[in-house]
């Protein structure tokens, strides 16, 4: 079975999302993502599962008037909390099961 892996550029991120182009390059400089391609802002391309993150952290840049260190901070801690979140899922899956087996 293979994944299929999908791709966004710079430029139809900027479009489609609504972004300055200087928004992304913050957001890249600060490794909150990174591109998968390219070496200068133009030829950026990202994994499309990049976008949400992308989004969230202009939104957090936006609505909360923080700067973009903070804003890598907020992403890294909610990122950790989600991966935190997943896994006390699955192991309370690993507990039912053992406790019905």
């Amino acid at each position: 079975m293979s994944a299929t892996i999908l791709h966004i550029s710079f430029a139809e991120l900027c479009n489609l999302e609504r972004l300055e182009h200087d928004v992304i390059v913050e957001i890249v400089s600060h490794d909150i993502v990174t591109p998968i391609q390219g070496e200068v802002a133009a030829d950026w391309v990202f994994e499309a599962s990049a976008v949400p993150v992308i989004k969230k952290a202009a939104r957090l840049a936006n609505d909360f008037e923080i700067d973009w260190v903070a804003v890598s901070m907020m992403i890294d801690l909610m990122q950790q909390k989600e991966a935190l979140e997943r896994e006390n899922a699955a192991y309370r899956l690993q507990l039912e099961r053992f406790i019905e087996g």
